[in-house]
């Protein structure tokens, strides 16, 4: 079985011994993925796995397992490894809060989502797809729920960076300039719309319309099924913080502001989102 393997907005520059573990699924052998590689550096993943062998080539597309294939192929979703190390975000957020968070939570959207997918036509779209088609389904909401999250959270991983945060650099401060007044104000509003989200959600900076705003949505809820393209986001749900925080979500949401934003995943979603 061949893979050829691409991203939309990231290429994989170089695969690491963890990812290789990630490669050998479904028994296939390592030597047997090729790797279309563009400069870049790894843009989140949720990997996907054949759950029965063909001869076809399905390829994937970008970090969502967009699939094409020229025969269905079911495919099934994996949990992404952090793209830091757990320990790597301390003081600001704990490789405590990331083993419930990530190893827990996450996991739990992803099996969940596999559970409702498999042995459907479902399993053979890309979860972007998916998300997009159950929105406005209540009879789908399970399966909303538990595919937005797998993407919110993926999305939410790549946002971080330790030793990050501040101020931005180049086109994306110029951006936010031009459409905030100022980086301060911002930041005020982001800080004013994770601390009013009521009860679980999402803090967000969005591109839509080809301008910047920021945004909140409740729960599973995530900006592509509004239109707007998705660039930054802090989780305001209580598993994310309240190990650290406690009640304090004003102070999770400054810490990820001043010590953990990574503005160059954002720089760069932003101008794959320009370009589009």
């Amino acid at each position: 079985m061949c893979y050829e393997i691409r991203t939309s907005l990231f290429a994989i520059d170089r695969i690491t011994a963890r990812s290789s573990a990630y490669a050998m699924i479904s028994g296939v052998n390592y030597g047997e993925i090729r790797v279309a590689r563009r400069i870049g550096t790894a843009f989140f993943g949720v990997i996907a796995r054949p759950l029965h062998k063909q001869r076809s080539a399905p390829y994937v597309e970008n970090a969502f397992a967009n699939f094409r294939q020229s025969n269905e192929v079911t495919m099934a979703l994996e949990l992404p490894a952090l793209p830091f190390d757990p320990k790597a975000l301390e003081p600001h957020m704990s490789a405590n809060t990331l083993s419930f968070h990530h190893g827990k939570h996450h996991a739990a959207y992803v099996n969940n989502y596999n559970n409702l997918t498999k042995d459907s036509p479902l399993a053979t779209k890309s979860l972007e797809d998916v998300i997009k088609e159950s929105a406005n389904d209540s009879s789908k909401a399970g399966l909303f729920n538990n595919g937005a999250q797998v993407w919110n959270h993926s999305f939410f991983w790549n946002c971080l960076k330790p030793a990050g945060g501040g101020k931005p650099t180049g086109q994306l401060l110029s951006k936010i300039h031009a459409d905030f007044g100022s980086f301060e104000k911002f930041v005020e509003d982001f800080k004013a719309a994770g601390a009013t989200q009521f009860g679980s959600g999402w803090a967000w900076l969005v591109l839509d319309k080809g301008a910047l705003k920021v945004t909140k949505t409740g729960n599973a809820d995530t900006p592509m099924v509004h239109g707007q393209t998705a660039l930054f986001t802090v989780d305001v749900w209580e598993h994310a913080y309240y190990l650290d925080y406690q009640n304090r979500r004003p102070d999770f949401i400054a810490a990820v502001l001043e010590h953990l934003a990574n503005w160059d995943f954002v720089a760069d979603t932003l101008a794959k989102a320009s370009r589009a």
